[in-house]
């Protein structure tokens, strides 16, 4: 009778001890990291992944993420060094390498890294010019990564990338930037030109030379033009007229004599 009384007890005391034993399993999965805390005393090392015993209520447990987080940071109001107001974004990306750190050293790390990240955009865009915000965004990514990294890294907080990731101008100084992109496209194509000018003036003081030397080729060169003339389908119609014939005509002219006021070596000739 006695037996028979307890045997409910017993079972009602085997089910509640499974149960405690089911709740005190957890499962982390290969991302993740249990932090261990057995009477409010941090543990050495964290567990996980896979299946790990918890000791309730002994044992309190902080799952805490090694995955890579981006977190993007909110427009600030930048004041440049030449005295510019401009809105910049950026996003980082951050992860944990020391669960323990990010659970002791720091309240809410992600809400941490992420304040820090915003006072640090702006005294370091702060401390650059403009031109350089525009032009170097990879010099001034790897700056703010360094500084970010060295901030978090006493509190277990790797941040792997830092990426500026919009700038917002003026209207103002939108046109100034437009002018001022235009005067300098207009700068080197003149610079250009003048190049062109120089090099070629070269070249024909050297073609010069080489006819100098080689009569011949004056008149090869003047049968290439009557070829270039003479193309097809075009209406232009060529008289070849010697050199030579054009000098001796222009001698007897000049011998017979010329008329009043017309230039030294010429003579109308009419048809």
């Amino acid at each position: 009778m006695m037996t028979d009384s307890f045997m409910p007890l017993l079972l009602f005391a085997l089910l509640v001890l499974v149960l405690y034993f089911l709740s005190c399993i957890k499962i982390l999965k290969e991302y993740e990291r249990g932090v261990i805390f057995r009477l409010g005393r941090l543990q050495d090392q964290p567990l996980g992944p896979g299946l790990v015993f918890v000791l309730r209520p002994l044992d309190k447990m902080e799952r805490v993420s090694l995955r890579i987080e981006p977190f993007e940071v909110p427009p600030q109001d930048v004041v440049s060094r030449d005295n510019v107001t401009v809105k910049v974004n950026a996003v980082i990306y951050f992860r944990v390498i020391e669960p323990r750190l990010a659970i002791v050293e720091v309240n809410n790390f992600r809400y941490a890294t992420s304040q820090l990240a915003q006072t640090t955009l702006r005294s370091v865009l702060g401390e650059v010019e403009l031109d350089e915000l525009l032009s170097q965004r990879e010099k001034l990514n790897s700056r703010l990564q360094e500084i970010l990294d060295q901030h978090t890294s006493p509190w277990g907080v790797k941040v792997t990338m830092v990426e500026v990731k919009q700038v917002d101008l003026p209207e103002q100084m939108i046109r100034a930037l437009a002018r001022q992109a235009e005067a300098e496209r207009e700068r080197r194509a003149k610079i250009i030109h003048a190049e062109g000018e120089y090099m070629a003036s070269e070249k024909l003081g050297m073609a010069a030379e080489i006819i100098q030397r080689q009569p011949a080729a004056l008149q090869l060169r003047y049968l290439q033009t009557l070829v270039e003339i003479g193309a097809e389908k075009n209406s232009t119609i060529v008289f070849p007229f010697p050199i030579d014939m054009a000098t001796a005509l222009q001698g007897a002219l000049s011998r017979v004599g010329a008329p009043i006021g017309a230039p030294k070596g010429t003579a109308d000739i009419k048809a």
